[in-house]
């Protein structure tokens, strides 16, 4: 670069050299026959030549390529150009671990594999560059499948070890009929299944059972084949473009701008009619709550009569029985003396002898009583008892009173 300056500058001095000769030679020459015609107009021709020639000679080199200049263009043009490659920065790889179930902050195996793949077709990176991002990226248990490799191994040893422990182990037919086999699922936008059979799609083209040049029409094929919106499919008149059928960033703008458009409408739709529904409603549940008021009126009224003709009815028949039954006052009235004399036939409940009736002791009564039987005793208390208490003479041998002893 600086043997370019210099050799612009040194052409320009020459044309500019050049330049002052040629002017002191049209200046001599211009002023002989000047000198001839006008002597007055002799002295100031050559003097005004003279001072141009003069100053197109004392122009310096520093004026022409000054010290700032040179500084700005070694400082910012050469050194960028003749910066080494090795000195830019490169892609860095996203951490890999073959967790399962994967981590949140990682990608899976086959977004690892592409960025390494991109990696590997740079020029710029060397071998021992590429395997030491592989091993950068890794962590266990990843990391350990390939720690028993020597560090003059080449970045394709490395990946032929992850290849076997995570890649994808299913052969071409398998995959292409997972791809055969995906739909939309409920809910799904339009879109997004595309991006699902794209993503199954490119699995069995790696595997070989899909040609590179297949691609776009097994994809439309699928989509057409897999989507429920059948208007979507014919607004955009997919099934016509079979025979030349899109790619699939074509595809998928198509189908987001149709999902746009559709989503708009709705919404315009819903704004527009969205008042109108709200007005319609309120007015529709005062009229339903007048109708109801006056229906709750009229089934409370007809229910009233209803209940008071039942009444009435269940009356007449009370009245009838009592009528036809000659013995129902005549039992009545047995029966309320009997409730009389029952009642007035109650006693107080009589005092409780408190003596065993086997040995006569107190404090005690014979189930749980270990002395010596003793009838005397026995026939003594009870004759003081029935002294105290005459209404127990009155009780016969027949009917005893029941007691514990």
């Amino acid at each position: 670069m600086m043997s370019q300056i210099s050799d612009v500058v040194a052409d320009e001095q020459s044309a500019t050299e050049e330049e002052g000769g040629e002017g002191r030679q049209a200046g001599r020459t211009a002023s002989q026959p000047s000198f001839k015609e006008s002597p007055g107009h002799v002295e100031k021709l050559p003097k005004a030549k003279e001072a141009t020639v003069r100053a197109k000679q004392t122009i310096p080199a520093c004026d022409l390529n000054p010290p700032e200049v040179q500084r700005y263009v070694v400082e910012h043009i050469m050194k960028s150009e003749e910066a080494p490659t090795h000195m830019l920065p490169s892609p860095r790889l996203g951490v890999f671990s073959g967790k399962i179930p994967r981590p949140p902050h990682e990608s899976d195996y086959d977004t690892w594999r592409s960025n390494v793949d991109l990696i590997m077709k740079d020029p710029a990176i060397s071998d021992l560059q590429r395997s030491r991002k592989i091993l950068d990226s890794l962590l266990p248990p990843a990391a350990d499948m390939v720690k028993h490799l020597s560090s003059d191994t080449l970045p394709n040893g490395y990946l032929q070890q992850l290849d076997s422990a995570f890649g994808t182990v299913q052969d071409g037919d398998e995959l292409y009929a997972k791809f055969m086999d995906t739909f939309q699922d409920a809910g799904e936008k339009p879109s997004a299944f595309l991006q699902r059979l794209q993503v199954a799609l490119n699995l069995a083209v790696k595997r070989g059972d899909v040609s590179v040049t297949d691609i776009n029409r097994h994809l439309l094929n699928q989509f057409c084949r897999g989507c429920w919106d059948n208007s979507l499919i014919s607004d955009l008149q997919l099934k016509q473009k079979k025979a030349d059928p899109p790619s699939f960033a074509e595809l998928l703008l198509l189908l987001r701008t149709e999902e746009d458009r559709e989503a708009a409408k709705t919404l315009r739709m819903k704004q527009h009619l969205g008042a109108k529904q709200r007005v319609s409603a309120q007015a529709h549940s005062q009229v339903a709550y007048g109708g109801e008021e006056q229906s709750l009126c009229a089934a409370l009224t007809t229910l009233t009569q209803q209940l008071s003709k039942q009444m009435a009815e269940i009356q007449h028949q009370l009245a009838s029985l009592t009528a036809n039954s000659p013995h129902s006052s005549c039992s009545s009235k047995s029966y309320r003396p009997a409730l009389e004399r029952s009642a007035g036939e109650r006693t107080p409940s009589q005092p409780k002898p408190g003596y065993c009736f086997r040995c006569g002791e107190d404090g005690h009564i014979k189930p749980q009583c270990d002395n010596e039987p003793n009838p005397a005793l026995v026939a003594e208390k009870r004759r003081k008892f029935n002294a105290k208490n005459p209404l127990g003479q009155k009780r016969t041998p027949s009917t005893p009173r029941p007691h514990l002893n």
